[in-house]
């Protein structure tokens, strides 16, 4: 199947990818189907049916409120964040949603939407939604969240006829090694093969200008969360601390991109706490490629575009470009989706791609970004999703800052070699793939297990 950039990249709100926008979206999809059969007015009552790891976690993650906002017809792009709490408040009050944003229907949160210690067989976040009329069902749908926003709705399971997987790709590749070698045959860097490729959905200003316009929402999310000050929501008391650190650090001067100075390691830390600050109550961010490790590429490229004299748009496009080559090889396969495989699909490939990013407008040859991918990779094996109090906040926000400086250490290593290296990205994502389906369920988004429930209320 094509993978696009822009399927990587998405625009949407905190605090997950997988738990808050794939919801969302499939809520919104589930009530466009019943408009599209005009099944609409006639539409009593709907009931929502959480699995797994969107039962074990979904309040944490806000599933449950992205589920009724996606019943509401909001899109996670196109929803304005300051509006939820009003809205979420209104329905509790009144005991009334708007359906699509039209047609009012009883809805009792403790009864409509149900959170089930039970599991459907495809994937641990799945979703069923019911919608009954005073004739009986009429329409019910069940839908996966895979990871980063993506959604498979149960009857695709299989389907290789979709509009992206038809796409024709000029260098088409399935694992690193035929990347490389497309690379070397056709004298392209990484990114230029990107480029080639996505001219397939779109033209390239097409292409430059939402690459632009991510770019833009991620340094909106950081300037956001170098702003805003306080305690985050959830009942933790999690402090924000990006404000206070951005002061401090106004008052040091601009180390080089090169140097890699503490100081300039503590920037790259200020910039992933930010992004992942405003994850957490709940912003407007980009999934990179999901919530939950959101914080990595941004302050990574941050620290590029800041450090590096005469950094330009253009090497935010290489960047991006490159960063989403490694994230496709990474949601091919294995998973970007931490209820699946655990962190390490998520903060474990976002580091991986942003070494990508970085060795690329850093001019590492094709084979230097691979090794710099794969050392990012590497040393994130194993690493669990445990989430405490269910909350993308503890040890999430920090994990993205340490990630970003694991990246960035990852690239001058590889730079300092020829490309040539021992273990290959390609056996390093497969091995994350048999380490995420060796590891016990409690360490895979549940809450359940490690630092989870080493957590204790005093």
């Amino acid at each position: 199947m094509a993978i696009s950039v822009f399927d990587l990249f998405k625009i949407g709100i905190g605090p997950s990818s997988s738990h808050t926008v794939g919801p969302m979206r499939a809520a919104a999809s589930f009530v466009a189907n019943l408009r599209q059969q005009g099944l609409l007015t006639q539409t009593g009552r709907v009931e929502v049916r959480l699995y797994g790891s969107l039962s074990a976690t979904g309040v944490g993650h806000a599933t449950d409120r992205a589920c009724l906002l996606g019943l509401m017809g909001e899109w996670p792009d196109r929803i304005d964040p300051h509006s939820i709490e009003p809205r979420i408040q209104q329905l509790q009050d009144s005991g009334v949603l708007m359906l699509d944003g039209s047609q009012p229907i009883p809805f009792d949160c403790q009864h409509d939407l149900l959170l089930l210690d039970e599991s459907l067989p495809y994937h641990p976040n799945a979703m069923t939604l019911e919608a009954s009329g005073a004739g009986g069902l009429l329409l019910q749908q069940t839908y996966y969240s895979v990871g980063g926003g993506f959604i498979v709705e149960a009857s695709e399971i299989g389907a290789t006829d979709t509009a992206a997987g038809q796409v024709s790709l000029p260098y088409d590749f399935d694992s690193a090694e035929q990347l490389l070698a497309l690379c070397k045959q056709h004298k392209l860097r990484v990114s230029q093969l990107m480029m080639a490729n996505e001219l397939a959905w779109r033209e390239e200003a097409e292409v430059r200008r939402g690459l632009l316009q991510l770019w833009a929402a991620m340094r909106e999310c950081v300037d956001n969360g170098l702003r805003n000050e306080g305690i985050l929501p959830g009942g933790l008391k999690v402090k924000r601390r990006a404000a206070k650190l951005h002061r401090s650090l106004l008052e040091l001067g601009k180390p080089n991109v090169i140097g890699s100075t503490l100081s300039a390691m503590e920037w790259v830390n200020l910039f992933a706490l930010a992004v992942n600050e405003e994850n957490a109550a709940g912003g407007r961010m980009v999934t990179a490629p999901t919530n939950g490790a959101a914080g990595i590429i941004p302050a990574v490229l941050h620290y590029f575009m800041k450090f590096q004299p005469e950094a330009s748009d253009d090497n935010v496009v290489d960047f991006l470009l490159s960063a989403a080559a490694v994230g496709i090889l990474c949601k091919k396969n294995a998973s970007i989706s931490g209820a699946e495989v655990g962190c390490q699909g998520e903060v474990g490939s976002a580091c991986s791609m942003a070494a990508a990013g970085l060795a690329e407008v850093l001019g590492a040859t094709p084979e230097q970004l691979e090794n710099a991918a794969e050392i990012a990779l590497e040393h994130n094996l194993g690493l669990t999703c445990d989430p405490v109090g269910g909350l993308v906040q503890v040890p999430c926000i920090e994990r993205n800052a340490i990630a970003a400086v694991k990246a960035i250490n990852a690239v001058q290593m590889a730079l300092r070699g020829d490309g040539e290296h021992f273990i290959s990205l390609d056996r390093v994502i497969r091995t994350m793939r048999d380490t995420g389906a060796d590891m016990h369920e409690n360490y895979k988004e549940t809450s359940r297990g490690g630092l989870a429930v080493s957590y204790v209320e005093c």
